[in-house]
């Protein structure tokens, strides 16, 4: 935070990107007393978020940083975060020096570092922060949040980011926080598909598939993805959760890191795979846990 910021609720922040997380992450930072002023490219959705929870909104991201100490960023993709970030009406065109740029869009770790020494140039602080927790998490303010970055860029941010995350961790150098985000991701994934043949196996057997559930649930196998989403799968609902189409560009880049590093992931790159044939069944809006949906439709 910048040196002349006499106490840390003055310290001002921009929003950029009011998607179905960061409405509600934004809302939590002017809500707990950082006064916020926030971009997003549909208008309507800037506005409906002012009216909501009385903070500013700005034409241009360029113009919502133009007084900000700390500016977020959670948007679509590599491709987004340049244009907000790096663009003719990015936030980096008015970010002052000693001000810090947070990305919490999980993007790649090659962009992490492009953009780190981008904000070099302008004397500007900078952290890869992707999170995890949906928008459930975003909306209790409880995400786990992965952070890339030098230690003392993190130490001034981590108060901030505290008000919308549980966990708020420093994995690392600049990258890391993207890195440890494509983790999550593999983990989710092959969670996913587990819960799926687990649910379509039992359902196949002729068991009270929702008493398999309350009774393995008890053991080894519970998770979050089991507790959380279980009833919506058997019951074919999928509108929770995080987009197939957004874990097919993450495990994409998960594929990618892995290739670099030398990383062996085979069932990661074959459950990308099945999000394929999910999205061929017009799924890509389902949440990821329509993974059973694919199995259905092979048994019928």
């Amino acid at each position: 935070m910048r040196k002349d910021i006499p106490e840390e609720k003055s310290v001002s922040t921009t929003f950029i990107g009011l998607g179905a997380m960061g409405y509600p992450m934004a809302g939590h930072l002017q809500t707990a007393g950082y006064p916020t002023t926030v971009y997003n490219r549909s208008c309507a959705k800037a506005s409906h978020w002012h009216k909501t929870h009385q903070g500013n909104t700005a034409p241009t991201p360029a113009d919502a940083a133009l007084n900000a100490d700390i500016a977020f960023v959670c948007v679509g993709n590599d491709d987004d975060v340049r244009e907000v970030t790096l663009g003719a009406q990015g936030v980096l065109k008015t970010l002052r020096p000693g001000s810090i740029l947070v990305d919490h869009t999980t993007a790649s770790a090659d962009l992490a570092r492009e953009l780190q020494a981008a904000c070099k140039e302008k004397q500007v602080g900078f952290l890869d922060a992707p999170v995890s927790g949906g928008q459930a998490g975003a909306e209790s303010g409880q995400l786990t949040i992965m952070v890339g970055g030098e230690l003392s860029t993190f130490q001034s941010a981590q108060p901030v980011m505290s008000v919308y995350g549980k966990s708020v961790r420093l994995m690392g150098p600049c990258g890391a926080g993207q890195l440890t985000k494509m983790a999550n991701q593999i983990c989710i994934a092959g969670i996913l598909q587990g819960l799926s043949e687990a649910l379509h196996f039992s359902d196949c057997a002729g068991l009270d598939t929702a008493n398999v559930v309350e009774a393995i649930s008890q053991g080894a196998a519970q998770s979050w993805q089991m507790d959380n989403r279980s009833k919506t799968m058997i019951q074919g609902e999928f509108d929770f959760g995080f987009a197939v189409d957004w874990m097919r560009k993450d495990l994409g880049l998960v594929l990618d890191a892995g290739n670099r590093a030398g990383a062996s992931l085979p069932l990661t790159a074959l459950i990308d795979q099945f999000y394929g044939d999910v999205q061929n069944l017009g799924g890509g809006r389902w949440d990821t846990s329509s993974l059973i949906e694919r199995l259905r439709k092979l048994s019928r």
